[in-house]
């Protein structure tokens, strides 16, 4: 997949402009790709180039300028077209996880605050997912919302990023006890010998 994929299909919400693009991104397409504001602006500017899709200006009182990007009927059949082919398996780097590995041999303490900063990052963004589920339920169940939402992909893709996120929390916080109780297990020969 390609970040033009993830931006032809956050388009497919409306048009926008590269500002909102990066903030939904940040928001809801975050779960499962990642992008810069200056690489979406960067992809932007091939697409249009490419008829994938197509700008105009909005003009603004008191503020620049600025120009919203929609769906050409190309940019439509190239998501399409991707929909349709198979999906490589996802391929996974996680720097945090190499960290871990290397526990046994590293710095135990780094690695605990390292663990601790993305438990606390998880939790942050489940928190914001609750909140973009509670938007886009719009006070309905969510089943209701399955059966009749008008676009059910947003919903199903915030439910994996839900329950990634509660997986990474429930991790982090399992990691951390094991790896407190081997700090103390070290420190306390060193505590009751003196």
């Amino acid at each position: 997949m390609s970040l033009r994929h993830a931006v032809l299909a956050a388009l497919l919400e409306g048009e926008a402009s590269g500002y909102d693009l990066a903030k939904g991104f940040d928001a809801s397409v975050a779960n499962f790709w990642m992008a810069t504001p200056q690489q979406l602006y960067r992809e932007l500017e091939r697409m249009e180039g490419e008829g994938l899709v197509q700008a105009r200006v909005v003009e603004q009182e008191r503020r620049p300028n600025k120009r919203v990007f929609s769906l050409t009927d190309a940019g439509s059949a190239a998501l399409h077209d991707f929909t349709a082919a198979p999906a490589r398996p996802t391929a996974i780097r996680d720097e945090l996880m190499v960290k871990v590995q290397a526990v046994d041999s590293g710095d135990v303490g780094a690695v605990v605050e390292a663990v601790t900063a993305q438990l606390a990052f998880s939790r942050g963004k489940l928190a914001r997912y609750e909140r973009l589920r509670e938007r886009l339920l719009g006070g309905r169940g969510e089943e209701e919302h399955l059966a009749s939402g008008a676009r059910v992909g947003p919903y199903l893709t915030l439910m994996r990023g839900l329950s990634f996120e509660r997986e990474n929390i429930a991790w982090a916080e399992r990691t951390l006890g094991v790896l407190r109780q081997r700090l103390a297990a070290a420190t306390e020969p060193a505590n009751t010998a003196g």
